[in-house]
């Protein structure tokens, strides 16, 4: 039967190369910029998307926290292309940064790790110059997200208790879809039970449904989240799940 799944899987993916892909902002919006002054050179581990030791160190340590754009938790994990105006440090292409935290500071829309701030200059000295100046002035756009020989990941978290409670953050999303909405399948029934978002980025149930469990996201069709269409489960977590455990669904979503 799990074999029969996955081709199922397999051929509903293929299906979607076919479709329109969502194509990232083209305009972008001014806004300002700062970094966490006391943090280490990438991310912080303590994120309030929940994604941990993941959260700072994926993309190279690009990441950032952001105010309204973390949209109660929907916006983590989204990748923006963000760059500075001063012409005499700022590079043209700036950085490209993901969302793992909340936080604002002095009406600023990100607070990029020290990497992804110094980043943003034409050079290693016009980077550092940018972190004397502390903030800057910034243009940002939606982008799609790229993780090269990445597959969609579940990552089980450590607050869970087997077989109590179980939550998990999902990992490695390619594209520019927000995931909405989250349920945990029986491999067998494909009986589905939807998930509450416990915090960030992070979904969670009580007494979980047991077996062989697959996940299966509610996607948005685009960054507007006019429409919205749910994918076929993307991932095999078996019956015997451990906290802390990551488990490689062997696909991804473009």
């Amino acid at each position: 039967m799990a074999l029969s799944l996955k081709v199922i899987v397999l051929l509903f993916m293929s299906l979607l190369q076919f479709q329109s892909p969502a194509t990232a902002a083209t305009s972008f919006i001014k806004s300002r910029a700062a970094y966490y002054p006391n943090s280490e050179q990438n991310g912080t581990a303590d994120g309030a998307c929940g994604y941990r030791l993941y959260g700072a160190t994926l993309n190279g340590g690009d990441v950032s926290a952001a105010s309204d754009l973390y949209r109660n938790g929907v916006g983590c994990g989204a990748c923006y292309q963000v760059r500075c105006t001063n012409i005499n440090f700022c590079s043209d292409n700036g950085v490209t940064i993901v969302i793992t935290d909340l936080g604002s500071s002095g009406g600023t829309d990100f607070i990029l790790s020290q990497h992804a701030f110094a980043r943003m200059g034409q050079t290693v000295d016009a980077g550092k110059s940018l972190l004397d100046l502390g903030w800057v002035d910034i243009e940002y756009a939606r982008v799609s997200c790229s993780y090269p020989n990445k597959n969609i990941t579940i990552k089980i978290d450590e607050s869970s208790n087997y077989p109590n409670y179980l939550a998990f953050v999902i990992e490695y999303q390619q594209g520019i879809k927000d995931i909405i909405a989250v349920q945990l399948c029986e491999t067998v029934s494909l009986t589905c039970k939807l998930l509450d978002r416990s915090h960030g980025t992070v979904w969670a149930v009580v007494s979980p449904p047991t077996g062989p469990l697959s996940v299966r996201m509610l996607m948005s069709s685009d960054v507007d989240n006019d429409d919205e269409s749910w994918v076929m489960p993307v991932s095999d977590i078996p019956d015997n799940w451990v906290p802390g455990t990551s488990y490689d669904s062997g696909i991804q979503i473009n």
